[in-house]
Parts: structure tokens; C-alpha cells; sequence
């Protein structure tokens, strides 16, 4: 790093600069001149120092800039990036062990061989970046966009020379490539791994199914089958349920590069988790038959969870609330008008919406809501009769004396414990256009807790605009509120979605429900199916006899897998309820058993999940190198097959545009400002006046 100064000027001319030079020779001059008691070498001496701090301090004066500037070289950088996913491996032909580990230690060269004038940096990926290089290639997802945005955030405004991406060009997560690798303004050295020779191969290449059906349904399965250098051979495709054949189809190949999508109807005929077996019978000489099968999972549910809304006169809002609550496929809304409740078997129903409505005018819905301790949630807005509102609820109270409304906008609370929502969802909401909520005083119940509250204008408040109550062993919500329209509205017109209002919608209706069946004691994971990996989570929720959730005592819970094999966990507290990572699970079906005690009561709760094996990387065996080439060319690099590895140090130092980058700092600041100015006019004239008392001048 190089450092210099100089002095520059300000708002005073320079010009002062000789004055200041003048001023300090005569005041030297004026004090000795004459001493008859000093020689005039020594009085000489003594003029400089006192000239010189002089013409500092009339230096000073002027204030003028001192001006730094600080040179700082930075060397290139050099990103070598290594694919640590398992479709490398699988090159055939070739021993992966000795012709990869060899690759990666001619890899690991490069550094020393560029030595000191360029700054070198290895990574590997599967389906996320990290550092180092290795020689496993046991990654189950491959991502190369993830990798090269997340390197291209970690060394932004750095000096990056070259990118060396060594894949085989083969991805089955994120977007392509291409696209990430052009945001990286610096030429892309790729090596060419694995082998691009289409081989003898059968393989299932995609699954389209969803993932939940209900009981006496029929739903599809789309099958995309593909079969490479099998010209005339026929293709046996067979589908098990849980071990017992539901379907088989034969196919004959009609080309080298075959593919071909099978609808399959099933039906769904009995309640829970159901495995399905999809499998391709392979022919001789297959490359591998890793990818002839896929295991997929459909959870049957027995029916839809029924949620009634109430309203009596018509409003976007209902709407709104009707397509947010069904975009999840367990739940169905019926909506009626007040005179039309008596018509209908209200027991059929777990939840029941009350739009601008309290229940009052309708004798049938008023007695129900009494005796059956079903959740309730109640929406407020310029129709609402607030006096019968705050009479039939206990989660808040208006006070009004106008009837009028205001605008107001959602402001999320920060320690709301029942549920979480996303980040996203969060921020989308505090940009949601305003509300309008009656105009009031506004007071909340004991046990009340506020997820959304209003703010007026800018001006944040405590009043709530959606809150929960889980007193009197009935979960109630308000939401204190008219135009929900306007936010699906804005949301899609911003961010061309719904996701947001569906989430909020949706994660109200699943607390108001969660506990509708009473039961104290519950333990569920997030979903039935896991991939091979992935973290297994599991929650809990204990409720003593008043149906107040607690989160006291310890609860344990004991895993089995399909083989016997046994894992034991104690579960952690947050804010009312538990929660349990068990990390990632070996491949199979696992039961658990739960269990924890709340005074004298002993609660258990059991269920069931599944680990599903990956097999994205073999459904890909030909590399495309293609792609590679394409990264490289458009950048300004170059391809490179693993045996070229090194080569790479030479054409790096070759290339003009990879070149030390110099940075200049320039900084001003006043003269006054640097201290060691003033040691300086201290030691000068400490020295003149240690001089003039030792001549005894003094």
C-alpha cells in the first residue's frame, strides 16, 4: 500500500503563503537581533526554531486542506468452483475413485501454480455452495445457479479475474446457469467433466402427482418415461400401491431418444399415507438401473375441512376470504347469507366466519354458537352493529359514538406466539393498501393476543386489527377490518401472486382449527414425506384441562425405524408450545411415540412419517457439456476437458483483461485536525525555551 499527502486550499487564497513566511522571519528577527549574552551561531539556531513555529501556528490560521491519498493494490481472484454432486461419479468407463481424486489434486494445484500475484479460492457444490474442494461427489441435488449467485454475493465489488467452474453440466434445481453466470463480469475457465456418449438406458424422468386426495377420489399420476439407444426394445412400466400392483402398461421404443408421458388414473380407497411404487423392468446391457423406479407419497384424507361463512350483505371481501382460505385443498367454504343458516346441518362445519355479522340475528346460528364451542371468527367493518359485536366475544371491543370509519394500515406484531408467518409474507403486508376499521376506542381480553395491529397514517398504535382469543375452550379471531379486495388487488399487481393474503388467511384458519377435536396432548411433523437429507421437524402442543396451552414439563419422544433401530429426543420449548429437530434420517418409514406428563396425567401421541430416497442425479447420465461451452464462450474463457486442467494457470496469466487492480483513496481533512502538528509545534518551542534557560536568557 502507498501513502501520500500534500496541502490544498480551501476558500483562502495561497497567495497568504508568503505573508505567513514574512511574519515568521520578522518575529524571529525582532527577538535576536541583539542578545549580547548569545554567539551568533547559537541565535541562529534559536531563529529557525521560533521562525518555523511561527510560520506553523500562521499556518494554521488559514486553514487550509491536507489532502491524503492512499494506493492499495488488490490482486485478482481466482473462484475455482468444483460440482460435489453424484451424477459425476456415475461417468461410465471410467474408475471414479482414481480419475477424480486425481482430477481434484490437479485442481488443487492451480494455486501454487499461479503463485503470489493472484489470490485463489476453491469451493465445491451440490445444491448450495461451500468451501474447500473434495473428492466424495456424494451431492443428491445439483444447483449450479444457487452456487454462482451466492459467490457472486460473497465477493461483490472484489476484483474477480476468472471464475474455473469444473461440472458436468448437468442441474436438476434452480435456474439455467446461463443466466446467473452473466451477472459475473469475468470470463469462466469451465472443465468438462463426465462423458456425453448417450448410453443404453431406461429411466423414469418426472413425476406429476399431487400430493394429497381425498377418500373415494380418483386423482392422476403423470409418468414422463424415457428410454436412450433402446431403438425396438419394449418398455414395461408397472405401479405398486403399497406393495400390491395397481397398474402396468407396455410400451414399444420407437427411437434412440424416446420419451413419453403416461397419465395413470388411481383411486383413492383408503385413509392415510399411501406409498407408491413406480418402476421401468430394464433390458440388457442398461447403463443403470438406479433410475428405472421412483417412490412417491399421497396422503388420503377421509374429507375436507368445512368452514362456513356467515354474511348478510354481499361484499368483495367474501370473495376474497373464500379463495384465500380454499387455495388449500383441505379446506372447503360454504357461504350463505344469516336467513339461510337454519337451512343447513351446522355440526358439519369446524369452523364457522362471521362477515360483519355477530350472530345474533339468526336464533339457529346464536344457539349453536352457544352450546357447540366451535371456532369463531368474526370480521368488523362499516356494517357492523359494534354494540351486539362486543356482546358475544371477549377477544376486543370498540367504543363508538360516531359509526364512522378510518383508514388504517397492518402493522405485524413482533411477539405474536400462536404461529409464525413467513418474512415475505410479513413485509408484503406492511405495504398493503389501508383498511377500513371502525373509528374508536379500542380495549382487547385478558387472554387476547394481537398478530396485525393498526397503524394511523404513520403513527403506530396498540389497537388490534387481527387478533386471537383461546378462552372459554373455543379459539376466536377478529379481524378489524373492511377491504381485504384491495390487498389481493395490490399483491397481484406488484408481485403477480397471491401469496401473501393466501398465507395469512390460511394460517389463521389452521390455528382457529388446530385444536377443534379438543385433544390436550398433539404431535404432528410440518408433512407427511421427507427427502433423503432433509432435516425431519417435528412440533408438539399440551393444553391443561381449561384448554390453555402450556409448554412446562419435558416431553420425549422415541423414533423407530422400519429395521427396529431406535432414536430417542427430549423436545424444546418456544413460546407456548415444542419443537424437534431430529436432523437427517437414514431412508424408510419411521413411527413415533410421544409422550410427557402434566400433573397426575399421563399424555402419548404416535404417528407416522417417511423418508423418501433421491435419485435427481441419475436421471440425467449424458453430461452437456454444451452448456459449458456456452458459459465459457460468452464470457471471453474457455472450455477445458479434466486432462487440460493444467493449462488453466497459463491461460489465466495470458489473458490482458485478469490483471492487479489499484484502488485510490483521496481524503481531505483540515489541518488543524492532524495532532502530531501540534507535537510538533510543542517540540519546537520546548526546544528554544530548554536553549535560551540554559544560556540563562530565560
Amino acid at each position: 500500500m502507498l501513502f501520500l499527502f500534500n496541502i490544498t486550499w480551501g476558500s483562502v487564497s495561497a497567495w497568504w503563503l508568503p505573508a505567513c513566511v514574512v511574519a515568521a522571519l520578522l518575529y524571529g528577527w525582532v527577538m535576536y537581533r541583539q542578545p549580547i549574552n548569545l554567539s551568533k551561531n547559537f541565535r541562529y539556531a534559536l531563529f529557525v526554531l521560533r521562525a518555523v513555529a511561527v510560520f506553523i501556528i500562521t499556518l494554521l490560521l488559514l486553514s487550509p486542506l491536507v489532502k491524503s491519498v492512499r494506493y492499495k493494490p488488490e490482486k485478482p481472484l481466482v473462484l475455482v468452483l468444483q460440482d460435489n454432486s453424484r451424477s459425476v461419479s456415475l461417468t461410465p468407463n471410467l474408475p471414479p475413485q482414481d480419475v477424480l481424486k486425481s482430477f481434484v489434486n490437479s485442481l488443487k494445484k492451480l494455486k501454487a501454480d499461479l503463485g503470489e500475484e493472484y489470490e485463489v479460492r476453491e469451493f465445491h457444490f451440490d445444491s448450495g455452495l461451500r468451501d474447500g474442494l473434495l473428492d466424495k461427489f456424494d451431492g443428491r441435488k445439483t444447483d449450479i445457479s444457487a452456487a454462482l449467485k451466492q459467490l457472486n454475493e460473497r465477493f461483490a465489488n472484489r476484483n474477480i479475474g476468472a471464475v474455473v467452474l469444473a461440472t458436468d453440466g448437468l442441474y436438476n434445481r434452480g435456474a439455467d446457469p446461463q443466466y446467473e453466470a452473466r451477472d459475473i463480469k469475468s470470463p469462466f475457465y469451465t472443465v468438462a467433466l463426465g462423458d456425453t456418449t448417450p448410453r443404453r438406458d431406461l429411466l423414469i424422468a418426472n413425476v406429476n402427482y399431487n400430493k394429497t386426495a381425498f377418500l373415494g377420489n380418483d386423482f392422476m399420476v403423470e409418468i414422463l418415461a424415457e428410454a436412450y439407444q433402446s431403438n425396438g426394445e419394449r418398455m414395461r412400466v408397472n405401479l405398486a400401491e403399497d406393495g400390491r400392483q395397481v397398474h402396468t402398461q407396455t410400451i414399444a421404443i420407437t427411437d434412440n431418444n424416446f420419451r413419453k408421458l403416461l397419465p395413470v388414473r388411481l383411486t383413492a380407497g383408503k385413509k392415510g399415507l399411501r406409498k407408491f411404487t413406480i418402476s421401468i423392468s430394464p433390458v440388457a446391457n442398461e447403463l443403470t438401473t438406479a433410475n428405472n423406479s421412483e417412490t412417491i407419497y399421497v396422503e388420503v384424507l377421509d374429507a375436507r375441512q368445512k368452514t362456513l361463512l356467515v354474511y348478510e350483505h354481499v361484499h368483495p371481501d367474501i370473495g376474497v376470504l373464500r379463495s384465500a382460505i380454499q387455495s388449500n385443498r383441505n379446506y372447503e367454504v360454504k357461504t350463505v347469507t344469516v336467513n339461510d343458516v337454519s337451512t343447513l346441518k351446522l355440526g358439519d362445519y369446524g369452523l364457522i366466519i362471521l362477515y360483519q355479522t355477530s350472530g345474533n340475528s339468526s336464533a339457529t346460528l346464536k344457539k349453536f354458537l352457544n352450546s357447540a364451542r366451535v371456532p369463531v371468527w368474526y370480521t368488523v367493518g362499516a356494517q357492523t352493529d359494534l354494540g351486539a359485536f362486543n356482546s358475544v366475544q371477549k377477544v376486543s371491543a370498540v367504543s363508538s359514538s360516531t359509526g364512522n370509519v378510518q383508514e388504517v394500515f397492518a402493522l405485524p406484531a413482533a411477539d405474536f406466539p400462536a404461529f409464525t408467518l413467513s418474512d415475505s409474507t410479513r413485509d408484503k403486508l406492511t405495504k398493503m393498501p389501508p383498511l377500513q376499521a371502525p373509528f374508536g376506542t379500542y380495549s382487547t381480553g385478558a387472554s387476547t393476543s394481537i398478530l396485525l395491529k393498526q397503524k394511523i397514517g404513520s403513527v403506530p398504535t396498540s389497537y388490534p386489527l387481527l387478533a386471537f382469543n383461546d378462552s372459554d375452550k373455543r379459539r376466536m379471531a377478529v379481524l378489524m377490518g373492511e377491504g381485504l379486495w384491495r390487498w389481493q388487488l395490490a399483491e397481484f399487481n406488484t408481485y403477480g401472486s397471491h401469496t401473501a393474503i393466501n398465507e395469512l388467511m390460511g394460517q389463521t384458519v389452521q390455528y382457529l382449527t388446530a385444536n377443534a377435536g379438543k385433544e390436550q396432548f398433539r404431535v404432528y411433523t410440518n408433512r407427511a414425506v421427507f427427502d433423503e437429507g432433509e432435516n425431519v421437524v417435528l412440533n408438539a402442543e399440551l393444553y391443561n384441562d381449561a384448554l390453555q396451552q402450556v409448554n412446562t414439563p419435558d416431553i420425549k419422544l422415541e423414533l423407530q425405524s422400519q429395521a427396529g433401530k431406535r432414536y430417542n429426543y427430549l423436545f424444546t420449548r418456544t413460546n407456548r408450545a415444542y419443537t424437534l429437530e431430529a436432523a437427517a434420517l437414514p431412508v424408510g418409514e419411521y413411527t413415533y411415540k410421544a409422550a410427557t406428563k402434566l400433573g397426575q396425567k399421563v399424555f402419548t401421541a404416535t404417528g407416522i412419517f417417511t423418508v423418501k430416497p433421491l435419485n435427481m442425479e441419475e436421471r440425467q447420465t449424458a453430461a452437456n457439456h454444451g452448456l459449458l461451452r456456452d458459459i465459457a464462450r460468452q464470457s471471453g474463457g474457455a472450455m477445458l476437458l479434466p486432462v487440460e486442467v493444467s493449462k488453466l494457470a497459463d491461460l489465466i496469466r495470458k489473458n490482458d483483461n485478469i490483471k492487479t487492480v489499484v484502488y485510490e483513496d483521496k481524503r481531505y481533512s483540515d489541518l488543524v485536525d492532524i495532532k502530531w502538528v501540534f507535537g510538533m509545534i510543542l517540540i519546537l518551542l520546548s526546544a528554544e525555551w530548554f536553549l535560551r534557560k540554559r544560556e540563562g536568557e530565560v
